[in-house]
């Protein structure tokens, strides 16, 4: 199997113009086909007809706002598509298009290529890292699982002026990521009997009874991005002023629901409702989360490299000593460092709001209990399933789960990504085939989703493609 990516190829950007076209002009008048093995083509023209086609629609493309990576055949062309752009930055109109033409392709059947051997996974790993990074600046780590084997690939710099590479034992800061942690632990409550969803946060914290609309928010709204609670530190152009417990319960008791907002049924994204969760937990079982996590979560699952280290002096994490020197540099969007290893960032300040960090090597066995591996613990099977379970739509063909995000297709993915201006994070599965794929990268202002899916589309394109000589 041999594929060519062409950025911005003219007959790529011709194919957007024409898939966006199919949408608006109807099926009937559509040349695109669906096809089996996620072949997106042109059926029953040749090649060289296919591209005066395309050419001359070109005209009507709409530049830089999709990349595709482009093979042809004699008689099809097969188009696999890629966001051009981090998701922030993109137009409203932009990101619907995007989301739509991501869940057209991943409505066609997709079927992981027999073919594919670990150096093919690899290589295609590494051309795709290479392209999201400069791996002579900054690094990642990655693990793969597929066909009931872990692969693990790493590149570039851990920490650049010290000479320490990437490897996959290495703890980067998992941002969001860890919210996927929060809700197993939430969950394995739930199947217990020992908290329901349904519960009001008030229940647990006492201190919001007293409360307006707050006293009614429920831990599964608060799970699944549906509570309506969102504070400006949740959402660009981040302002500086943090919290400490108090002055958050102040800011609780008077917050107002959005008038138009449809509680559990309407995503709006919370980092603060996460947080919620976290004192929830921490006081129906009377433990600090950090170690709530590990005793009931990190350590049954043997994830001994997965840590919440407290905030220390200077912004920088406490770890054990055995893992404080796996810690990596974070970096800018523009590969500058950003405080120390362990970087520990965030704007409240209590005990249990710091971040997680973790390696690729952890990342793939959570992968493998999240794809079936959670031995004979029906509980745990259960609970994850649970945080599977989608309550909310987000655009077409995506919804939210418990932070999860689930998209609908012939084959159904779930992911979560996670980003800080110094670490940039992924993980996703592919329940239907087995393949699952993390990504780790201490670097920030990336959109790993990108990243994520990019590896995807590669791991499912058809067998046997010609590839276009630009």
């Amino acid at each position: 199997m041999a594929v060519l990516g062409l950025d911005h190829h003219p007959a790529a950007e011709a194919a957007f113009a024409c898939l966006v076209g199919c949408v608006y002009g109807g099926a009937q008048r559509c040349p695109w086909r669906c096809e089996a093995n996620g072949v997106l083509a042109m059926p029953h023209l040749p090649a060289t007809s296919v591209f005066k086609y395309l050419i001359v629609a070109a005209r009507h493309a709409i530049p830089g706002l999709y990349r595709w990576r482009i093979a042809v055949s004699e008689s099809r062309i097969v188009l696999i598509p890629i966001r051009a752009e981090p998701m922030h930055r993109t137009g409203k109109l932009k990101a619907i298009l995007s989301g739509f033409l991501l869940s057209f392709f991943l409505a066609c059947r997709v079927m992981a290529s027999p073919a594919l051997t670990d150096g093919d996974i690899q290589q295609i790993v590494e051309q795709e890292i290479r392209r999201a990074v400069d791996v002579d600046k900054v690094g990642a780590a990655v693990a793969i699982s597929v066909d009931g084997r872990m692969l693990f690939f790493n590149f570039g710099w851990a920490d650049r002026v010290a000479k320490k590479p990437v490897t996959t034992d290495s703890l980067f800061n998992l941002a969001s990521v860890s919210k996927v942690f929060d809700t197993t632990l939430l969950s394995l409550a739930v199947k217990n009997g020992e908290m329901s969803l349904d519960d009001p946060v008030a229940k647990y914290i006492p201190e919001l009874a007293g409360g307006g609309d707050i006293r009614n928010i429920t831990l599964g709204e608060l799970a699944t991005f549906t509570s309506g609670l969102s504070l400006p530190q949740d959402h660009p152009p981040w302002p500086p002023a943090h919290y400490t417990w108090p002055k958050f319960i102040r800011y609780l008791k008077r917050w107002k629901i959005p008038a138009d907002h449809q509680r559990g049924k309407q995503y709006l994204y919370s980092h603060a409702g996460f947080l919620l969760l976290h004192v929830a937990l921490e006081r129906r079982f009377g433990v600090p989360y950090a170690r709530l996590l590990e005793q009931s979560l990190l350590r049954p699952l043997n994830l001994s490299s997965t840590t919440l280290p407290r905030r220390g002096a200077n912004l920088t994490g406490v770890f054990a000593p055995s893992l404080k020197r796996r810690a990596v540099q974070g970096y800018t969007g523009k590969n500058e460092p950003i405080g120390k290893p362990g970087n520990v960032q965030g704007y409240y300040h209590w005990p249990g709001t710091e971040q997680m960090f973790s390696s690729a090597r952890d990342l793939g066995k959570f992968i493998g209990v999240q794809l079936g591996g959670s031995g004979d613990d029906p509980h745990l099977r259960g609970a994850i399933d649970l945080t599977h379970q989608t309550v909310a739509s987000i655009r077409p063909q995506v919804m939210q789960a418990q932070a999860w995000e689930v998209h609908y297709g012939a084959e159904t993915t779930i992911g979560k990504n996670g980003g800080l201006n110094n670490t940039s994070s992924y993980i996703g599965m592919m329940p239907g085939k087995r393949l699952g794929i993390a990504i780790l990268i201490n670097r920030g202002e990336l959109n790993t989703w990108d990243v994520g899916y990019t590896i995807w589309s590669r791991l499912v394109v058809p067998e046997r493609v010609v590839p276009v000589k630009e």
